[in-house]
């Protein structure tokens, strides 16, 4: 039996591009879930593993105990560890690091930002929120007009729509709706289908999936989120 690799990891879109992944490449992993609020994150065994404290990271154990930091460099090692959801030519690889990176350098940090400051941060700049909606959207508008003539962002499914799905799913929680980006539904609807990814958003559940008491958790999970940021904790949140 393959030895297996840990997950550090918690119930955000950065750790969902991991836990989707490891399920669409069927390895073997055990999830460790670390509670952010409680900044374990921050602790030096942790910090061993990720010297910016944030999740996800993995320790491959089958490697020599290699650790991995960084949802895209992780991305990019399970893929090229088991040559699988990145392609091998050099061209059409380049073309998957392409999205991903416009995925963790616009993306993920844009809506981050704009959750941020319209669901945590403790009084209402509208400029802010303004600023960080616009630019998502812009950064939608761009994957709609690119998905109107591809099937996804580069070529066959990838590492890359695994990082963008993580977060684009999740665009009502940053305040974008998009109703109007046909393509773009149509991808987000074609991935939520897929079973690894059905699997791997439940890696650990997020207290905002649908359920009979949401609204209940999720007001739970912005309460956290906004005391995280009053206490000054935002850049250690670990996510």
């Amino acid at each position: 039996m393959a030895r297996m690799i840990d997950l550090y990891t918690a119930a955000t879109p950065n750790g969902h591009k991991v836990s989707i992944a490891l399920e669409e490449l069927g390895l073997p992993y055990e999830m460790h879930v670390l509670d952010l609020a409680r900044g374990v994150q921050k602790e030096p065994w942790f910090l061993a593993i990720n010297p910016n404290g944030r999740i996800p990271a993995i320790v491959d154990r089958g490697a020599e105990d290699f650790a991995v930091f960084e949802s895209g460099a992780i991305l990019l090692y399970l893929a090229e560890k088991t040559g699988r959801l990145l392609p091998q030519d050099a061209k059409s690889r380049s073309r998957v690091v392409q999205w991903l990176m416009f995925q963790m350098g616009g993306i993920g940090p844009m809506m981050g930002q704009a959750n941020v400051f319209f669901r945590y941060f403790p009084e209402k700049i509208q400029p802010a929120i303004d600023r960080y909606q616009g630019e998502c959207k812009r950064l939608f508008r761009v994957l709609d007009t690119h998905l109107q003539q591809h099937e996804y962002l580069a070529g066959d499914y990838s590492i890359a729509d695994i990082a963008h799905w993580a977060w684009v799913r999740t665009h009502r929680w940053s305040g974008v709706e998009i109703d109007d980006l046909p393509h773009l539904q149509r991808w987000v609807e074609t991935i939520r289908a897929r079973p690894a990814v059905q699997k791997g958003i439940l890696m650990p559940p997020s207290m905002r999936e649908n359920g009979p008491d949401r609204e209940e958790k999720e007001r739970q999970f912005a309460e956290q989120a906004r005391k995280m940021v009053e206490m000054g904790q935002s850049r250690q949140s670990g996510v």
